[in-house]
C-alpha cells in the first residue's frame, strides 16, 4: 500500500510542472482537461442529488401515509390489482402535493426566492428550506418515537423541539406515519370483514360450500363503498389527519 502511495504521489509531479510552466500549450490543455473534469464531477453530484430527491418525498411528506392507506383500502375490497398501482401513486402523489402545499410555499419564499436573487448563499438557503419541513414532521410525530430515537442518538430528551436534529427526527416521523397509516387500515378493513363474514355465515347455512365467500362478498363491498361516497370520505379523512 506505501509504494502505491507513493507512486500515485510521483505522478502528480508531472502534471503540476507541466501546468505552470509558462506559455505551454500543454499545460493549458491540461486544465482545459481538469476543468471538464471538474464539471463532470459537479453533474455527477446534481445527478446524484436528484436521485435522492424520491427517497426524500417519502420520508419527509405524508405520501406514505396516502399510499399505504390507499393500499389497505384495495385489499379491504379484495382487489388487489384494481385500481392498478400507477392510479394510486398518482392519486398519492397528487394528494401529497395538495396537502403540503403550505410548506412548499414557505420553502420557495424563505429559501428558493432569495437564493435566485442572490440575497443569501447556498448553505442558508438549505438551512432556511428545511425548517418548514421540520416543523410539519415534528407536528406528525408522536412523543413516544421522537423520545425513542432521541435515547438511541444519545440526545438530551429536554432538547427543544425546534433542536431536535433532523437525523434524529425522519426515522421517528416515518415509524409515526406508518403506525397512523395502520390504525387508519384497521379501520377500513372493519366493514369489508363484517361483509365477508355475514357473507361466509350465509353460505355456509344455505349449504353452499363450493361457492367462494369473495365471489358474492365481492360486489356487495364494491356497492357498500360506492353508496357511502368511500373515496370522498377517505380523502377528506385523510386531509383531516394532517390539518389537525
Amino acid at each position: 500500500m506505501l509504494h502505491k502511495s507513493i507512486i500515485s504521489c510521483l505522478s502528480i509531479v508531472p502534471v503540476f510542472l507541466l501546468t505552470n510552466m509558462p506559455n505551454n500549450n500543454i499545460g493549458n490543455i491540461i486544465n482545459n482537461g481538469l476543468d471538464i473534469f471538474n464539471f463532470s464531477v459537479q453533474s455527477s453530484i446534481i445527478l446524484t442529488v436528484l436521485s435522492v430527491i424520491p427517497a426524500l418525498l417519502l420520508m419527509m411528506t405524508c405520501f406514505t401515509r396516502i399510499i399505504l392507506v390507499f393500499s389497505f383500502l384495495r385489499t379491504a375490497l379484495g382487489t388487489p390489482y384494481s385500481p392498478p398501482n400507477q392510479i394510486l401513486v398518482g392519486l398519492s402523489l397528487f394528494l401529497t402535493l395538495f396537502i403540503m402545499s403550505p410548506v412548499f410555499k414557505k420553502v420557495s419564499n424563505i429559501a428558493i426566492v432569495p437564493l435566485c436573487k442572490h440575497e443569501i448563499n447556498l448553505d442558508v438557503a438549505l438551512q432556511n428550506g428545511i425548517k418548514p419541513f421540520h416543523e410539519f414532521m415534528l407536528k406528525q410525530t408522536r412523543k413516544s418515537d421522537l423520545s425513542v430515537f432521541l435515547r438511541l442518538a444519545k440526545v438530551s430528551p429536554k432538547t427543544y423541539c425546534s433542536e431536535v436534529p433532523i437525523q434524529v427526527l425522519l426515522p421517528a416521523f416515518m415509524i409515526s406515519e406508518l403506525k397512523t397509516a395502520f390504525q387508519i387500515g384497521f379501520t377500513i378493513f372493519l366493514p369489508f370483514l363484517i361483509v365477508d363474514l355475514v357473507v361466509a355465515s350465509v353460505l355456509m347455512s344455505l349449504g353452499m360450500m363450493m361457492v367462494p365467500p369473495s365471489t358474492i362478498s365481492l360486489p356487495l363491498k364494491l356497492i357498500l363503498f360506492v353508496l357511502s361516497d368511500g373515496w370522498r370520505l377517505l380523502i377528506i379523512s385523510l386531509s383531516k389527519s394532517f390539518f389537525v
